[in-house]
């Protein structure tokens, strides 16, 4: 939305936000967008399924208390991120914790507050195992799963071959009949097989892969499999050509293969993981321009922010070849005369790229650059202490 030149998010105009938060660079997200997203995919997909918010896409306190709200559970990666989660309405029952590297310490916080633990090894088991007897705590585990397929076309591959994530597949039999010898209170399968996916196919042929191997893995397990977490994989464009998720099309195939598990499985709740499709495109981030130079026929805008702040618009957070995110001159949205210009942060590197040879409305000294898709994996992934630049602020809006 547009008014009076002015970019608007959670409807504020951008002149009028960067006065309210005070300062450049920032990022700002946009709670009626995230609502929307939510209330969208719910009607998409299928109505038994559960819907949970992967805290490591944005950790936020303020989205994720946001989140909590809207969704049925979330998914953590740290302690820290935990303490984030349980300051939430969210009921412990409905929190998980997952990572390949869990550290004791981490693991009794867990076994404490009651969360489930997403196991990824069977070392990781003993460990658990050796502090609930400790501490007379029973914990609740689920088991991760390394599948011997993968998320097909995905952007970041989690399952499929070696992996630093979750058990191997073939050695479930012996890892479920560990979990019955140690008492621990068994709560179903966790399997993560890939991320930034925009392929419908791809998206349902993996589901239903983890439905199926959860089926088979059913026998071998302690208790009935009360949640199965089939993970997310849920992408959103990013760069020219690339099209949005058929996510009814997703839904749809969903609903059959939960159909299918309902007969032999009445019990279990299927869940989706999801963080960057849920906030990714309700985000932006904010920066000005404090310089403009013509080198050799090339216009620089150098502006106050950049790689420190958003790594992965600066194509160096994933990227082999690097693309331009979206971006605009959030206060000239109208403007008439556009120029190709490169935008560059403050750094002493040239790895500080927003832009490299955009077409962009005609900027001065003072205009604000937006960069879109900037909800997930921004300020909270990028190297905020490099060459001791100024922080950045986040808003909820």
């Amino acid at each position: 939305m547009i008014q009076d030149n002015n970019l608007i998010i959670g409807g504020i105009k951008l002149t009028q936000l960067v006065q309210r938060v005070g300062q450049t660079p920032f990022y700002a997200y946009d709670r009626q967008l995230i609502t929307n997203r939510v209330t969208e995919l719910r009607k998409q997909m299928p109505p038994e399924l559960k819907i949970h918010y992967a805290m490591k896409a944005n950790p936020m306190p303020a989205v994720v208390q946001h989140m909590a709200g809207i969704v049925d559970g979330l998914d953590l990666a740290s302690a820290g991120e935990m303490k984030v989660a349980l300051d939430t309405t969210m009921p412990k029952g409905q929190i998980s914790m997952a990572g390949p590297g869990k550290r004791p310490q981490e693991l009794m916080q867990a076994i404490a507050a009651g969360i489930t633990i997403n196991v990824e090894s069977m070392h990781e088991l003993e460990t658990i195992a050796q502090l609930c007897e400790q501490s007379g705590i029973q914990a609740h585990v689920a088991i991760r799963i390394n599948p011997a397929f993968e998320l097909k076309t995905s952007g970041i591959k989690m399952g499929g071959g070696p992996k630093q994530f979750g058990i191997d597949e073939e050695r479930l039999p012996e890892v479920l009949k560990r979990v019955n010898g140690l008492g621990l209170d068994f709560n179903g399968f966790h399997i993560y097989s890939g991320s930034q996916n925009l392929k419908a196919e791809s998206i349902i042929e993996a589901q239903q892969n983890s439905i199926d191997l959860a089926i088979s893995l059913s026998e071998y397990c302690p208790s009935p499999i009360q949640k199965l977490n089939i993970g997310g994989g849920y992408g959103i464009p990013y760069f020219p050509g690339e099209s949005p998720l058929d996510t009814q099309q997703v839904g749809d195939a969903l609903a059959k293969s939960m159909a299918k598990l309902k007969t032999s499985h009445p019990q279990t709740a299927v869940i989706i993981e999801l963080g960057r499709y849920l906030i990714g495109e309700a985000g932006i981030y904010v920066c000005q321009v404090i310089e403009k130079k013509i080198s050799r026929g090339q216009v620089f805008l150098v502006v106050n922010g950049g790689l420190h702040h958003h790594l992965a618009a600066s194509g160096n957070f994933g990227q082999v070849i690097r693309k331009n995110y979206p971006v605009t001159i959030g206060n000239k949205m109208n403007a008439l005369k556009n120029e190709t210009v490169n935008i560059v942060g403050p750094l002493c590197t040239p790895l500080d790229i927003l832009a490299n040879k955009m077409e962009l409305p005609e900027a001065e000294i003072g205009d604000l650059v937006v960069v879109f898709q900037s909800g997930a994996y921004g300020y909270s992934a990028s190297p905020k202490d490099f060459l001791s630049q100024p922080m950045a602020i986040e808003v909820l809006v």
